[in-house]
């Protein structure tokens, strides 16, 4: 069955994640089938809740009720395994997406996968490594998030620059109707004496006094703390090196398709987003350790094949 065909069963742990994520998480599921199930678990009666209930409606997620039976444990957990049980010998669906970074869903993950069932997992880059390899494929919903607002940051800027731009244009279309008419052009500004430039190097009088020797900012957090652990990316090119070698035809050629498929399955966390690259091949020509080319098929078809430099 083809990914655009697969019914997925999205299940939603609410108290593990945040609704800051929904548009990502859908947006991802998308990518591999339909979401036939979308349900999310939680205690709704407690305040932590509400930021989810503002976004139920508008997602069409269907609440699942779990009252904490005893402080400390997490009864949603149990519920949401039933449920996904239930919907797994419904025989109705073709994979499941568990959105949680908890690792109490570890062997959840594992039997379903031994049900022939295709296992999205998706969670922050906190969660356990136990969870993510029990998973087909795993997404860090943080990183995705960094990345949908470098690209929106980046559109905001392209945009405001563009509009500068026509701006200029038009006062300069402007400039010279005003002199035929027997206007006058505004001058140019004159450039500061001086006295003005010794006077901007000034401090000014509110500024905050700062200490000798003191930072003015506050010291940035320690990004390799903060940051997601991912595979190395000298390893990732040595293991696309053995791919290329043990599966490439008589002219040392592979499918890059391929190579993204079996990389997958070697690491479930594979993403080529999490290096900062929106496609796989972008990733390849970044290590210039590889020569592509694109392959014609009879159809008209054609495919992005490559292989080792060297």
């Amino acid at each position: 069955m083809e990914n655009d065909e697969k019914v997925i069963a999205l299940l939603i742990d609410a108290e593990n994640v945040s609704p800051q994520y929904i548009k990502i998480i859908l947006d991802e599921v998308s990518m591999y089938g339909t979401p036939a199930y979308k349900r999310i678990y939680g205690d709704w009666t407690t305040s932590a809740m509400a930021s989810w209930k503002k976004i139920l409606l508008e997602h069409s997620l269907t609440p699942i009720q779990q009252f904490s039976y005893t402080q400390g444990k997490n009864a949603t957990d149990s519920a949401m395994i039933i449920d996904a049980m239930d919907i797994l010998y419904a025989d109705h669906v073709d994979g499941f997406c568990l959105v949680s970074s908890d690792s109490d869903f570890t062997r959840l993950a594992s039997r379903l996968r031994e049900s022939g069932m295709f296992v999205i997992g998706m969670g922050e880059s906190k969660t356990p490594t136990a969870f993510k390899s029990a998973c087909d494929t795993f997404k860090y919903l943080d990183v995705l998030m960094g990345i949908k607002n470098e690209n929106a940051r980046a559109s905001k800027e392209k945009k405001k620059a563009s509009q500068e731009k026509a701006e200029r244009s038009e006062k300069q279309e402007k400039a010279p109707e005003a002199l035929v008419r027997g206007g006058k052009a505004a001058a140019p500004k004159k450039s500061p004496g001086k006295k003005a430039a010794k006077a901007e190097k000034t401090p000014a009088a509110d500024a905050p006094n700062i200490p000798h020797g003191a930072p003015e900012e506050a010291p940035a957090p320690d990004e390799a703390a903060l940051s997601p652990v991912f595979v190395p990316l000298d390893e990732i090119v040595e293991k696309i090196r053995e791919i290329v070698d043990h599966d490439s035809d008589e002219d040392g050629y592979i499918p890059l398709s391929l190579v993204g498929v079996m990389l997958s399955r070697m690491y479930t966390d594979f993403d080529s987003r999490n290096y900062g690259f929106s496609k796989l091949h972008k990733l390849i020509d970044h290590t210039r350790a590889f020569e592509t080319k694109y392959e014609q098929f009879e159809n008209g078809g054609k495919s992005l094949v490559i292989r080792n430099k060297n």
